[in-house]
């Protein structure tokens, strides 16, 4: 399945710009073949909104959830954005993905929260693995922090996921994350994951671009730059099941080792 990735911190605080970018977005992702686009963190609304994330925060099946579900339709690509979600009194930093068809799919909240901002804004989420299928992929969501936590990934391995589709907030100077853990965390637990940054300064943050497609191999497929960009990937689930045979990391595992882990 060919993916995009949409590196860009869109307009801060305006959505509606930030929709118009998203449908720009989806109709050269369609143009290029693309059956997936991955927008960033927090992408709906901006990540620096400070106080307006309780104004700025929607339901999962809002106005702006419905907006994406039609942008997906008239484009005919599967779309996964990054918004503050609300359910009735907390908000959650959440990531949701909209089939071709406008079908609500999945959708995430991230359970490990960043720094003093995401902590005081959100409610971290409480389930680790959510996943769907589009395109005979099997796509698990996480976000940003939590692909640093090997037991998130493995656990998407665990579970069979063959594309994890990471929208992110990389901020300086943390950007070996992009260029070194992520294309690890694809080869040892046997997946493509896509990793899609924010982009330059926002507030007091200064996000690092860097967006990362990473086959299960270790090896990046397409990376972008330090700007606004959309990048292209392809998803083999014959390559991914060829490696999954001849890489033996998670047949190998001895759990009753681990324990002490948890």
């Amino acid at each position: 399945m060919r993916t995009a990735l949409l590196q860009s911190s869109g307009q801060l605080g305006s959505v509606a710009e930030n929709l118009t970018a998203l449908d720009e977005a989806a109709g050269r992702a369609a143009a290029a073949g693309a059956g997936l686009l991955v927008a960033p963190e927090l992408f709906l609304t901006g990540y620096a909104i400070g106080d307006d994330v309780a104004r700025l925060a929607e339901p999962a099946d809002g106005a702006s959830a419905q907006a994406i579900a039609e942008i997906a339709v008239r484009h005919q690509v599967g779309v996964a954005y990054g918004y503050p979600e609300r359910e009735g009194e907390v908000v959650y930093n959440s990531v949701q993905l909209i089939g071709p068809d406008g079908t609500r799919l999945a959708n995430y909240r991230k359970t490990h929260l960043f720094g003093c901002f995401e902590r005081d804004a959100f409610t971290p989420g409480e389930q680790p693995v959510v996943q769907a299928e589009l395109g005979g992929v099997r796509i698990g969501l996480m976000i940003c922090y939590d692909v640093e936590f090997p037991e998130n990934v493995r656990a998407h391995g665990l579970a069979g996921t063959d594309l994890l589709v990471v929208p992110t907030a990389q901020m300086h100077p943390f950007q070996f994350v992009a260029e070194s853990v992520v294309p690890v965390r694809a080869f040892e637990n046997q997946m493509y994951v896509a990793y899609v940054n924010r982009v330059g300064p926002e507030g007091e943050f200064e996000f690092v671009g860097l967006s990362t497609l990473a086959g299960p191999d270790g090896v990046t497929r397409a990376r972008a730059g330090r700007g606004t960009e959309l990048v292209i990937g392809d998803v083999d689930p014959d390559f991914l099941s060829a490696s999954r045979e001849t890489n033996p990391y998670l047949r190998d595992r001895r759990p009753g080792l681990y324990a002490s882990l948890v």
